[in-house]
């Protein structure tokens, strides 16, 4: 019996809307686990018994099922809050709730023994921006001189030391956290990669309150976003310098820049891989600069990152159906 592909997100994520269909004309049906609408709308259950443990989800609107034996492959795909069927739970119900449900589901997941595209414990491990920094200058590549601190004396005598311009980069999210209060409670929308000015390192005692990165500005020819799938490589050449909204930060989409498919260096490209491999993933999404002397430098890579834009941008990538035959050779 075909083994199936079990996918792990949220009821937003146009990605997964996407993969299934292209799964389903390949002759597989999913089973997708909306995290968001978990355990609300799901049954679970695992077992043990005399040495031999199984284990099953249903979606109760649909009542389709999947047995844990019959998973092939994975692809956890993007985190969110759960829902429960009681909408009024006290704030220590529902700490409680979210607990037990975090070690109801990955303690049945985790014990899955088959093929993932983003296994938890491999993701988390390569989420961390100051080891992967150190990961890639040990591959070869060059890095942006980076401070990570909270002691502003310190802070200060690196930006002397840089002979250009230095950059705030946030760590963890450009959304500064917005994304994680309510509407009524965001104080900023968040900043995106920013060129320090005198002013702000003027106020630059405010980083005793928590560490804060901050990188030398590399001069730009042209920026890449390499996504690799499985065994699949996928290099777009982002003309990010073309417009001042993107000069500094590529993250800007309203700014119409162009993407284009292209080559990488060999070396550049055994560097890429070796990073994904490192980890153990099957899926990477990794951030690059070209000098205008040529030279590549490494700024991050994204472990779960978005890709569907690229092949919007570029449709020649056949990201989506590279993904979906991925996860079925691997369930094979």
């Amino acid at each position: 019996m075909a083994k199936k592909v079990l996918i792990v997100s949220n009821s937003s994520d146009l990605h997964a809307d996407l993969v299934v269909p292209i799964l389903i004309g390949k002759g597989c049906t999913p089973f997708r686990l909306d995290l968001d609408r978990f355990p609300r709308d799901y049954e679970l259950c695992q077992r043990f018994r005399q040495g031999e443990w199984g284990g099953d989800l249903r979606h109760l609107p649909s009542d389709q099922r999947v047995g844990m034996g019959e998973i092939g492959a994975v692809w956890a795909r993007k985190p969110a809050e759960y829902a429960f069927r009681s909408a009024d739970l006290s704030a220590q119900e529902s700490a409680y709730a979210k607990q037990e449900t975090e070690q109801a589901l990955f303690g049945l997941l985790m014990a899955l023994d088959c093929f993932w595209i983003g296994h938890p414990s491999a993701v988390r491990a390569a989420m961390w921006k100051g080891e992967q920094l150190k990961r890639a200058m040990a591959l070869g590549f060059r890095v942006p001189a980076t401070i990570v601190s909270n002691a502003p004396a310190r802070v200060r005598a690196f930006r002397q030391g840089v002979p250009g311009d230095i950059v705030f980069k946030s760590m963890s999210t450009p959304a500064l956290g917005a994304d994680e209060v309510a509407e009524a409670l965001r104080q900023t929308g968040g900043i995106g990669t920013t060129i320090v000015s005198e002013e702000m390192m003027d106020n630059i005692d405010a980083v005793g309150e928590l560490a804060c990165q901050f990188q030398e500005y590399i001069p730009k020819q042209y920026e890449l976003r390499v996504t690799i799938i499985g065994e699949q490589l996928f290099a777009a050449k982002i003309h990010s310098q073309d417009d001042a909204r993107t000069m500094v930060d590529v993250r800007d989409m309203a700014a119409e820049i162009r993407y284009e498919a292209t080559t990488l260096p060999a070396e550049i490209e055994r560097r890429c891989r070796a990073f994904v491999a490192g980890y153990g993933l099957q899926f990477g999404a990794l951030d690059l600069i070209v000098t205008p002397d040529g030279e590549h430098v490494f700024l991050e890579n994204n472990p779960a990152g978005q890709f569907l834009y690229i092949e919007q941008l570029i449709p020649e990538f056949k990201l989506l159906e590279t993904l979906a035959d991925t996860l079925l050779r691997g369930a094979a």
